[in-house]
């Protein structure tokens, strides 16, 4: 079945050069220049993932990005001309998988687009439950449960869980956790790794602000369940 992109930019230039490239590598693409058609894109089409520029002339990318996530775990990835470091953070802390600026290399994207849709719908052939505290990982059905309850998760949240749950008990870094999840892509920083925590902190900690669950190894990386 042919994957559907979704793909928001006020750049008509962008659009198209995006919408080439994706065609060319079998995707089926639908264009947008600004939220209100965004808006009306993602109640007509089951998008596989969604690219989304941060400025927009009637919205911002970031608070399209917050309000997709509220209601879907479609992979997003940001386009934007804005490459402040802050910038870059809270995009993820928003919800986005991935955060390219520009001006990129459209083989770049296509590559990162097929990266980020490989990690959502990788998973283990084998059912396998990982068990930390009252944390159950899932990596067949690729679900998390907390005390029984559901948690809702991006793509890369549950990667990055499920990477820390295959390893509990033991301190990893943040170099090898962004290396395992983002193959080691130019232009990531491992704040990547912090903004995911910092998310994923928000959905199973009792008080995220003093984590029982995920925890921070001081000056090196996390750790998941007791040491």
């Amino acid at each position: 079945m042919t994957q559907q992109v979704v793909v928001i930019d006020d750049e008509r230039a962008v659009l198209r050069v995006i919408e080439r490239f994706l065609t060319q590598e079998g995707f089926k693409v639908h264009t947008a220049s600004d939220a209100s058609g965004a808006e009306s894109l993602f109640e007509q089409v089951a998008a596989d993932l969604v690219i989304l520029d941060v400025m927009l002339p009637d919205g911002s990318g970031l608070e399209l990005t917050r309000d997709l996530r509220a209601r879907s775990d479609v992979p997003i990835i940001i386009v934007s001309a804005r490459c402040e470091e802050v910038d870059r953070v809270l995009g993820l802390e928003f919800g986005a998988d991935d955060y390219v600026t520009k001006p990129f290399s459209p083989r770049e994207l296509v590559g990162r687009v097929k990266a980020v849709l490989k990690r959502a719908r990788a998973g283990s052939t084998d059912s396998e439950v990982i068990a930390v505290d009252d944390l159950r990982i899932d990596t067949r059905a690729r679900e998390v449960r907390l005390s029984g309850a559901s948690v809702p998760l991006t793509s890369s949240e549950y990667e990055l869980l499920a990477y820390l749950g295959a390893h509990h008990g033991c301190a990893v870094s943040r170099h090898v956790m962004l290396a395992a999840l983002h193959d080691e892509a130019p232009g990531v920083d491992e704040r990547v790794i912090d903004a995911h925590v910092h998310r994923i902190r928000d959905k199973i900690e009792p008080d995220p602000k003093e984590p029982t669950h995920l925890v921070t190894v001081r000056g090196f990386g996390y750790r998941l369940g007791d040491g």
